[in-house]
């Protein structure tokens, strides 16, 4: 397949690697042609530029910011990122030929140059759909349905289905949720293309483990629950909050949070304030060391809010099952992701905001190490399963494969 990948989410080599790069490697390493197309914020890049990133072509393209910014700075950035995409692909890319336009969502804006990508080059598209927006803002409040905003991308949203020629959800629960809000939608127009990853080996020595706690002032006999990833609002964090209060005089126990977002300096100052000590927090540590420090941790943490109707699906579960680590999860009671952990015994859940419940299950994992063993090796079991990167490749192909076919 000749692949043009258009992201706005793709690591450059020194920051390691995420879902979207492991995807892109493992095509090209299949003998596909893959060049890939980044909308890569002002504030990480002074211009556009085209450059080989892991012998594959990676084009970035200077858009407004998407990231860590107000909702007012990231509705302008959807405004505009289509207009600075196409210029990009245009300049650059302007005599190739593609077979297939692969794209994510967010941004929905995409969908226009998407849009344009498949006219100018005869090609279908396959959507990878990783967040169901704008309903996930209307869910926790940052509007109403008044709102032009939410107004205008719902518009958008409608316009990005149409669009894809293709469309692959994270879980069956997604695709539920796709069919009975979109009448419009013909049911296999809608497969599962889940989060997968590179599988790497995370074995640890009790050498390597002791000698990354003692870098990050963790003690051998610590329960270290991590969590790293994003700060937002979709988080619920007033309920990470919540649980740290309620641990902080828990001398067994130690909190690692490491992440960017909207909300994570908030979160940091409280802990600040409040003088407690059984937390350490970290602005932005090398995904290497991240990676160390995950598999020497015993406990991997998910918050995401109680209000959310849509079935959300954490990517950073990857790097928890990788590291076989079981999951402490705290969400809404509509994503199917909590039947995945209840089915495979790989951690517990509780709905965001039940301390009662959440305090219950997550004393078991502090207390008993087998137990956090136990679940740790079936969630290995299950990422070594069902999230190789492999299996992302193989769907891709059987699609292409298919169109020859009608």
């Amino acid at each position: 397949m000749r692949i043009l990948f258009i992201t706005s989410d793709y690591k450059t080599p020194d920051k390691g690697s995420n879902i979207y790069t492991d995807l892109a490697y493992t095509l090209h390493k299949k003998g596909h042609q893959i060049k890939v197309v980044v909308a890569e914020e002002k504030k990480n890049t002074k211009t556009t530029y085209l450059n080989e990133e892991n012998e594959i072509p990676v084009l970035r393209v200077k858009t407004g910011n998407l990231y860590e910014v107000g909702l007012i700075e990231k509705g302008l950035t959807f405004l505009t990122v289509a207009k600075d995409l196409k210029k990009g692909i245009k300049k650059y890319f302007n005599e190739e030929k593609f077979d297939l336009i692969l794209f994510q969502s967010p941004p929905l804006t995409m969908q226009s140059t998407v849009r344009w990508a498949m006219k100018k080059y005869h090609a279908k598209s396959y959507l990878m759909m990783k967040d169901i927006f704008p309903q996930n803002g209307l869910d926790i409040g940052l509007y109403t349905k008044a709102n032009p905003m939410y107004l205008y991308f719902k518009i958008q949203e409608k316009k990005l289905y149409k669009t894809a020629s293709k469309i692959g959800c994270m879980s069956q629960g997604n695709i539920d949720y796709l069919l009975d809000h979109n009448n419009f939608l013909e049911k296999d127009k809608l497969e599962l293309f889940p989060n997968t990853a590179i599988i790497k080996n995370a074995n640890q020595s009790k050498q390597e483990k002791k000698y990354i706690r003692e870098k990050y002032g963790l003690k051998e006999d610590d329960v270290v629950a991590i969590f790293g990833g994003n700060f937002g609002k979709p988080q619920g964090l007033d309920f990470m909050l919540e649980v740290i209060n309620k641990y902080q005089k828990n001398k067994q126990l130690k909190f690692v949070l490491i992440g960017k977002g909207t909300e994570k300096q908030k979160i940091y100052e409280i802990i600040k304030k409040k003088n407690i000590k059984n937390v350490l927090t970290f602005d932005y540590i090398p995904r290497e060391e991240y990676e160390k420090l995950t598999r020497a941790s015993d406990i991997g943490l998910i918050f995401l809010d109680h209000r959310f109707t849509i079935p959300n699906y954490p990517s950073k579960t990857l790097s928890y099952f990788e590291s076989s680590l079981p999951i402490m999860a705290a969400t809404d009671a509509s994503t199917d992701y909590k039947d995945m952990i209840i089915k495979e015994n790989c951690g517990f859940w509780s709905l965001s905001g039940d301390i009662k419940d959440y305090t219950k299950k997550f004393n078991k994992l502090i207390e008993n190490e087998s137990l956090r063993k136990k679940m740790g090796k079936n969630g290995r079991k299950y990422y070594e399963e069902n999230c190789n990167v492999d299996l992302s490749v193989k769907i891709l192909e059987q699609y292409m494969e298919d169109l020859k076919d009608v």
